[in-house]
Order: structure tokens, then sequence, then C-alpha cells
């Protein structure tokens, strides 16, 4: 039911390459994000054999070791074959990040409220240096996970809104807005350590969330970690409800490949 849910997910936070192999999305993006550098099979091979599977999944290591990566499989409800998560396993992968999807219809916006004095949110549609900059600094990226983040917003042809809230001059929270079919998608959401539990996030988004009913959204959709607690404790608040979860598939140290 959810699978353009996904869909809309890997168009908003893109890859730098992507290869197709019978029906799963090999994506990279100079190893930046496990989102934009792993496997998404979304499509294809239910009727497969396990032996052909897992030489599917011995191309898909072979493909990231030449780019000089690990393989890490990306495990939605959706993944083909069904059987592909359990092989895995017995393969030597790990579970790691186990995330929630999450969506709130346009109906059930917040209204923003009436910003601090000393408040200022600024709303852009054009990527800036000073949003990708105050960004990275909140996120504590280096300067190559940066250019990368440049590479990736420029390379994504969606409708955006980068918001930024400052609170007496010094940037406090981050975040991105990606506009597609009648859903925005958020990313990047970050708040400065020091400005947490103090509303900041929820200003920001309800912004964002604002910007999306102007320009026609009729629903918005997220990811989060589940182990991030005041994250999720936010999205509960605004009325966030799971659609779906995920995880990824990461091979374990020590791991022979078959």
């Amino acid at each position: 039911m959810y699978r353009n849910i996904e869909e809309l997910a890997l168009n908003g936070w893109p890859a730098l390459q992507t290869t197709l192999m019978d029906g799963w999305l090999l994506r990279t993006a100079e190893g930046y994000t496990k989102r934009s550098n792993s496997v998404s099979p979304l499509y294809g091979g239910g009727e497969d054999s396990t032996e052909v599977i897992r030489k599917r999944i011995r191309a898909a290591e072979q493909f990231y070791r030449t780019a000089g990566q690990d393989a890490i499989f990306k495990i939605t409800p959706f993944a083909q074959p069904e059987i592909l998560d359990m092989l895995l396993q017995e393969d030597g992968y790990d579970k790691v990040e186990p995330s929630s999807v999450r969506l709130l219809d346009a109906e059930a916006f917040p209204e923003p409220g009436k910003l601090w004095p000393e408040f200022e949110m600024r709303l852009e549609e054009v990527l800036s240096d000073r949003w990708l900059h105050n960004m990275a600094n909140l996120n504590q990226l280096s300067e190559p996970a940066l250019e990368t983040t440049r590479k990736l917003v420029v390379g994504s042809l969606q409708r955006k809104c980068f918001a930024t809230l400052s609170v007496q001059g010094e940037p406090a929270a981050c975040g991105l807005a990606v506009l597609e079919r009648g859903y925005i998608g958020l990313y990047d959401i970050v708040v400065h350590p020091a400005r947490r539990s103090r509303g900041i996030g929820q200003e920001l988004i309800t912004q964002l969330l604002q910007w999306g009913k102007a320009v026609g959204a009729d629903a918005c959709y997220l990811q989060v970690v589940q182990s991030n607690t005041p994250a999720n404790r936010l999205y509960d608040k605004l009325g966030f409800k799971e659609i779906y979860s995920y995880w990824y598939r990461v091979k374990r140290s020590g791991s022979n490949e078959l």
C-alpha cells in the first residue's frame, strides 16, 4: 500500500549514481548516508530460487567493492524477494538502525505559533551556502560530507524548502522539505544540542508543514530511527503515525562471503 512512499523517499534523498540489477536499485553517493549507499530491492525476483538470489547478492557485493564500499541492503515490507532478509541474515548480515516511516495528512498539519521576538525563521526555495553550512555545522559534518550533500540536493529536481530557525542571530535548527506528487518529505531536521527541548524543532517542522500545504501537499512523510527517542516523542506530539518500518542489513565483521 505504501510502496509509493518508499519511492518518494528514495527520490527525496537521492543518490549520485543508481544502477539497476534485476529490479534492485544499487545506490551510491561517496559513502555518505546509508540511504544513498545501499541496495533497495523494491522490484522483481519474487519467484527466483535461493541459488539465483544468492548469486544476485554476490553480484551486489561485487558492485560495492568496485565502488570501494561495503554492501548494505535496505529491508522494507516491499523488499523483493520476500526471503531476502532471511538469506542476508544467514550470510552474516546484521540488522541495524531499525527505523520508522511516518505520515501526517495535511488536514492535521498544526498551525505555527507566534515566534518569540528573539526567533527568526528563514524559508528559502533555492539552496544557499548559508543554509548548507548551517546544516553541516549543526550536524557536525565533515567537508567531504558537506560537498556530497550539496551534490545530492542540487541533483534532485523536486521543489524544495530550506528552513533555518535562528535564536538571537545564531542558527539553532535547520531542515529540508521536498515536494513530489502531493507529498512533502522532511529531511535533515536538526536542532542545536543546547537548544533542544525548547519547542524549536516543533516550530521548524510546523513552518515546513505550512509551506507544504501552501504549495499543494496533501500529506507529509518522514523517516526516523526508532532509537531516537526525543525525535519520536516530537513526531508523536505533532500527530505523525507510523505506516511501516525498515532496517538495514550490513555484513558482520569477520563473516565469510559465500
